[in-house]
């Protein structure tokens, strides 16, 4: 069986570039209506969170509708703030009527009655697909979605920078002990739902739950769009089976252009992997963490052209982290930042005495102290670097040349994002 699905992204080419509303009906049929009953049809699905954590869907939904008395609000989060990530940016502009179809039945699910649509303003072309759609859905009597747009910066998609945003403030994570189905956007409950995540509800309202657990596993159900890129013959956007392996998925997209020299997975919060461990991975989430100390997050697969180095291109996912920092609290501010110079130092092979000793005792210093998860993925990002490829590591501390410093290696982080709104 092929690791690559046809559930999202199934069906001909749009011909205008997305799917316009009237092909979006003629394709699936008329939208179901949400409700109490749905959530029930959510649980048995299994359907899990696609934002990075990975959280059963139908619990986020269950902890709004606890708590909603009519006014509660359902977040569309298309901010997609991750550098390497261009599955929901993709997702938008092919089948956009999908992600506003899982909208529409969160909100009469949970008895919402305000959707916003959240979205960086880094992509003009998803924004003027949106904008379409969404004149389209009005002139047809649909509830209106209002958008929100929010400077493209890597933690403005996390669900309290998303809440303070909509609620009129800057997209920066707060430090709060509130959930946003307790007290989110003008402090009402709220539920904050990756693009992708709704989509799949659509596909979910419309087969059910046991069409939506042919593919995948028990734990993982179903399929998720995957970002490919690297080292890959065929790179892009690819919507994946979770019952697959990375091998199978790099198989089914042709394979690499040549020995990989190693993957991150995951993203720029995501997991090392050296060259030759990675292929026989389940993309089973949980297996994934439990068995192999690995986190799936967003469902980014970069593989690392031969001769790239993991130090380098580590350092620099660092040195992008540390300058997205929303400036809230020490770990960030100062750790990142020490981290971030020590870290050049050794990936241009020219270390000081006791770097790397630094470099490991302020990983410990800064996780888990932070204001928010930031300073975490970066941390963790690094320490991973470190230990899968610590013989590469050794020859950057004594001083040798390293050619992965000039070689072609991921894209580059893009430049620093400005402002907070």
């Amino acid at each position: 069986m092929s690791a690559v699905g046809t559930r999202l992204l199934s069906g001909p080419a749009p011909a205008h570039g997305h799917e316009r509303l009237s092909e979006h009906l003629n394709r699936l049929g008329a939208r179901p209506h949400g409700g109490p009953k749905f959530l029930a049809t959510l649980r048995r699905s299994g359907l899990r969170g696609r934002g990075g954590a990975w959280f059963p869907t139908w619990r986020k939904w269950s902890a709004v509708a606890e708590r909603s008395d009519g006014h509660s609000v359902v977040v569309i989060n298309a901010s997609e703030g991750e550098p390497l990530s261009a599955k929901d940016r993709v997702l938008l502009q092919m089948r956009p009527h999908l992600v506003l179809d899982g909208a529409a039945i969160a909100a009469e699910t949970l008895g919402a009655d305000d959707v916003v649509l959240y979205l960086s303003r880094s992509s003009k072309e998803t924004e003027k697909v949106l904008d379409d759609a969404l004149h389209e859905r009005e002139e047809r009597g649909e509830t209106a979605i209002r958008v929100e747009r929010t400077a493209h910066r890597y933690v403005a998609g996390e669900s309290s920078a998303v809440v303070s945003r909509v609620s009129g403030g800057q997209s920066k994570p707060k430090f709060t002990l509130h959930r946003s189905a307790d007290k989110g956007v003008n402090d009402q409950p709220t539920l904050v739902q990756n693009a992708e995540t709704l989509a799949h509800v659509a596909l979910i309202a419309r087969y059910g739950s046991d069409w939506f657990r042919q593919l995948g596993t028990t734990e993982s159900p179903g399929t998720t769009l995957m970002t490919l890129c690297g080292n890959l013959r065929r790179p892009g956007v690819y919507e994946v089976d979770l019952r697959a392996s990375i091998g199978s998925v790099i198989r089914d997209v042709g394979g690499t252009t040549s020995p990989a020299a190693g993957a991150l997975l995951g993203g720029y919060f995501g997991t090392w992997l050296p060259a030759g461990t990675f292929e026989s991975l389940p993309l089973d989430v949980d297996t994934l963490r439990s068995a192999h100390d690995a986190a799936f997050g967003c469902g980014v697969l970069a593989l690392l052209p031969d001769g790239g180095c993991a130090i380098v291109e580590s350092t620099r996912i660092l040195m992008f982290l540390a300058a997205e920092s929303a400036g809230q609290c020490g770990p960030c501010i100062n750790g990142l930042a020490a981290l971030a110079d020590a870290m050049q130092r050794i990936a241009s092979s020219t270390p000081e005495a006791g770097d790397i000793d630094r470099v490991w005792r302020w990983i410990e210093m800064v996780r888990g102290r932070g204001a928010c998860h930031h300073p975490d993925g970066a941390v963790g990002q690094l320490a991973s670097a470190l230990k899968a490829f610590d013989r590469h590591l050794s020859t950057h501390l004594a001083g040798h040349r390293c050619y992965g410093a000039t070689t072609a290696g991921f894209p580059p982080p893009p430049m620093r994002g400005s402002g907070w709104k």
